[in-house]
């Protein structure tokens, strides 16, 4: 660990500039609607939870971003910079984000155009492209990446496949930027008390499953092809778990929103979804794992939501500005709001923030 301390330079920006923006009880600091350009609320939902994303925002109004691009409005990241530049300045009026979603329209050919799109594919879009953009130009890995978008969002995501006659063990690890869940398309019987919870999508996404004889792998011990089963654990906890709880199903048949009711909680303990959590369940395996400090809570910093059906729907967004403060934004109005509002809404993304940081 080595201890920061300012440069010369900055020592000096820090005496000729004495006033300081902080958060106080009233501050309206980093609350800036953004303007509809024509069915882009999935545009405006992401990006006020990227620029109330805590490192993220201490990352760009740091002017850390140093840009390798040549020409002129090329960089998204630049882009992003504006923005939370516009955001976190002392203007109040809505302002249009309109040379993002150009940019946007220009790399991912998907997202072009004026339809309602899917705000989960816009995140994923947005930052696939800030980590190209980053690493533009220099000799980092894409695979070994520690930009600032990896840094916060990456998690590592291990499969093991396991061989019914032999047990043996294939590991494979991945990286993820979130986590996309299923749910079931009718919930349980509230009345009887029941309700479905993340941690029951978790528990469900993290369980093993068999894969049965048409999916049979091929052993190396047995030297042969064999049933299995498969188990996905979180290997590497991101700084940021953002969780995708899957609505909208499409098939060849079919296209249509789940509107299951999904508990959130406030406060998230990933600990029981972590590899060495859920793989060694033999009582001394438990008992060595209960003795590791338990860092593994996250808090509540965003929740998105969609109203309506796949045919006319509407895209808001909760965000926590600071402390316990929490705001609806619809597009450009930005209004206050509770702890309460925000678990009993419906839920498509959310985002959490680990609560202790772990610094290598």
């Amino acid at each position: 660990f080595e201890p920061w301390y300012p440069s010369s330079k900055e020592i000096s920006m820090l005496k000729s500039n004495p006033k300081r923006d902080e958060f106080s009880e009233n501050s309206k600091l980093g609350l800036r609607g953004l303007i509809n350009l024509g069915n882009t609320c999935f545009m405006s939902c992401i990006v006020q939870v990227l620029v109330h994303t805590p490192l993220l925002r201490d990352y760009f109004l740091s002017d850390r971003h140093i840009c390798n691009f040549s020409g002129a409005d090329q960089c998204i990241v630049c882009e992003i910079d504006r923005i939370f530049q516009e955001t976190y300045c002392d203007k109040m009026s809505p302002f249009s984000p309109h040379k993002l979603l150009h940019m946007i329209w220009t790399h991912a050919h998907h997202l072009a155009g004026y339809e309602q799109q899917d705000a989960h594919e816009f995140f994923i879009a947005v930052l696939d492209l800030l980590h190209r953009h980053l690493i533009h130009k220099t000799n980092i890995s894409p695979t070994s990446c520690t930009c600032i978008v990896d840094t916060i969002f990456t998690g590592k995501l291990q499969s093991d496949l396991v061989c019914q006659v032999c047990k043996g063990v294939s590991t494979t690890v991945d990286p993820f930027w979130d986590i996309s869940l299923d749910l079931p398309a009718v919930s349980p019987d509230l009345s009887g008390g029941q309700t479905i919870s993340l941690q029951d999508c978790l528990q469900r996404f993290t369980q093993p499953e068999h894969l049965g004889s048409a999916a049979k792998i091929k052993c190396s011990k047995c030297n042969s092809h064999q049933e299995s089963t498969k188990q996905l654990t979180m290997q590497k906890l991101p700084v940021v778990a953002s969780f995708h709880l899957k609505r909208f199903e499409h098939s060849s048949r079919l296209h249509k929103k789940i509107t299951t009711r999904v508990d959130f909680p406030e406060i998230l303990d990933m600990t029981p979804f972590i590899s060495h959590a859920r793989n060694n369940s033999s009582p001394m395996k438990k008992k060595e794992y209960q003795g590791i400090p338990s860092n593994n809570k996250y808090i509540l910093y965003g929740v998105i939501n969609h109203v309506g059906n796949l045919d006319a729907g509407h895209y808001t967004s909760f965000i926590r500005q600071h402390s316990d403060l929490w705001f609806h934004c619809n597009d450009h109005q930005i209004l206050p709001a509770s702890i309460s509002q925000v678990l009993d809404s419906e839920g498509y993304l959310l985002f959490y923030h680990k609560q202790i940081l772990e610094y290598t």
